[in-house]
C-alpha cells in the first residue's frame, strides 16, 4: 500500500511570468509590437478608406477600437500590447521600461504601422474608381484648420489630442494594475476607450491619439500631412507624460523607495528591481526571488501582467 504524499496546495500561489518557461526576447517582442500596429493601422485607416456609406458598415471608431482589443489579446503577452508610441511613452514616464527598450519598441511601432499603410495604399492604387490613391488617403489623414472636418484650429486639436492621449495612456497604466480587481479586462477597457476618443477625433480633424498611425496615413497622403504632422506627435507626447507622472507620483507616494527604483531602471533600461512596490503593481512574480535571479533588460511591466495572467489561466 502507497504511502499519501501531501501535496501544497495551489490555488492562493502566485505565479511567476515564466511559470511555464516562456520568456520572450527582444526580437519577439518587437514583431509583436510591430504586428499589432500593422493590424491597428489596417483596421482604423482601411474601414473608413472602403467604407461604403448604402451597406450600413462598421463605425471607423468601433473598428480602431476592436483592433485594439484584438491585438492586445493576441500578443500583449509578448509585449506588453503598446501599439502606440504615446503609451510606450506613458510606460516609460511612469517608470514601467527603460529607455532602451522604449525606443526599440516606439521603432517596431513606426515600421509596422508603415507597413500597414502601405498595404492600403497599394489596395487603393488597384481600385479603378479611385484615381488619386493619395487623395483617398487624405480623407482619413489627422489635419487640423481647413484639413478638420468641422475646420477645427490647430489649438483646438492640439487640446484634443493632448487630453485625449492623456485619458488613453492613464487607461493603459491604470488597468494593467495587478491590484486593479478588472485587470483581466485591460484589453477591452483600453479598446473602448480607444473607441470613444476616435470617435469625438474623427470631426475634429482624424485625431488617431497615435503618432504612428498618424506618421503612416501622412506617409501615402499629400504634402499638406507632413507638414502638419507636427502636432499628432507634440500633443500625444504631452498628454502621455502628463499621465506617466501622475501614475509615477502615485507610486512615489505610496512608498518613497519607489523613486529611487524607478530612477534605476531608467539609467539602465531595466525595470524596477525585484521587490520594489513598483514592480509588485504590475508583475505577477512572487514576493520573494532568488538573490541571483538577472533582471530582465528588456522586459516591460505590462507584458509581464498579461503573461502573468496567461500562466493564471493554464
Amino acid at each position: 500500500m502507497s504511502t499519501p504524499v501531501s501535496v501544497p496546495p495551489t490555488e492562493n500561489r502566485r505565479p511567476s511570468a515564466g511559470d511555464d518557461g516562456f520568456r520572450p526576447g527582444l526580437l519577439s517582442r518587437l514583431g509583436a509590437e510591430a504586428f499589432g500596429t500593422l493590424f491597428l493601422v489596417v483596421a482604423g485607416l482601411g474601414v473608413p478608406l472602403f467604407t461604403l456609406p448604402q451597406s450600413n458598415p462598421l463605425p471607423g471608431a468601433l473598428a480602431g477600437g476592436l483592433a485594439v482589443t484584438a491585438a492586445m489579446l493576441a500578443f500583449a503577452y509578448i509585449s506588453g500590447g503598446h501599439f502606440n508610441p504615446a503609451i510606450t511613452l506613458g510606460n516609460l514616464v511612469a517608470g514601467r521600461i527603460g529607455i532602451a527598450a522604449a525606443a526599440a519598441y516606439i521603432g517596431a511601432q513606426m515600421v509596422g504601422a508603415a507597413a500597414g499603410a502601405l498595404a492600403l495604399f497599394g489596395i487603393l492604387r488597384t481600385v479603378p474608381n479611385i484615381p488619386d490613391a493619395r487623395t483617398a488617403f487624405d480623407t482619413v489623414t489627422a489635419g487640423f484648420g481647413e484639413h478638420s472636418v468641422i475646420q477645427t484650429s490647430m489649438a483646438g486639436v492640439l487640446l484634443a489630442e493632448v487630453l485625449g492621449s492623456a485619458i488613453l495612456v492613464a487607461v493603459f497604466l491604470g488597468m494593467t494594475a495587478r491590484r486593479n480587481n478588472n485587470a483581466a479586462a485591460a484589453p477591452f477597457a483600453v479598446g473602448l476607450a480607444f473607441a470613444v476618443l476616435l470617435q469625438l477625433g474623427q470631426a475634429m480633424g482624424n485625431a488617431p491619439f497615435n503618432p504612428a498611425r498618424a506618421t503612416a496615413s501622412a506617409l501615402f497622403s499629400s504634402s499638406w500631412a507632413l507638414g502638419q504632422l507636427w502636432l499628432f506627435w507634440v500633443a500625444p507626447i504631452v498628454g502621455a507624460g502628463i499621465a506617466g507622472l501622475v501614475f509615477r507620483g502615485f507610486a512615489d507616494a505610496r512608498d518613497p523607495r519607489a523613486a529611487t527604483a524607478t530612477a534605476d531602471a531608467d539609467h539602465a533600461d531595466v525595470e524596477a528591481e525585484p521587490g520594489s512596490d513598483l514592480t509588485d503593481d504590475f508583475d505577477d512574480a512572487p514576493d520573494e526571488q532568488p538573490a541571483a535571479a538577472p533582471a530582465d533588460a528588456g522586459s516591460d511591466e505590462a507584458r509581464d501582467f498579461f503573461d502573468g495572467q496567461r500562466s493564471k489561466e493554464s
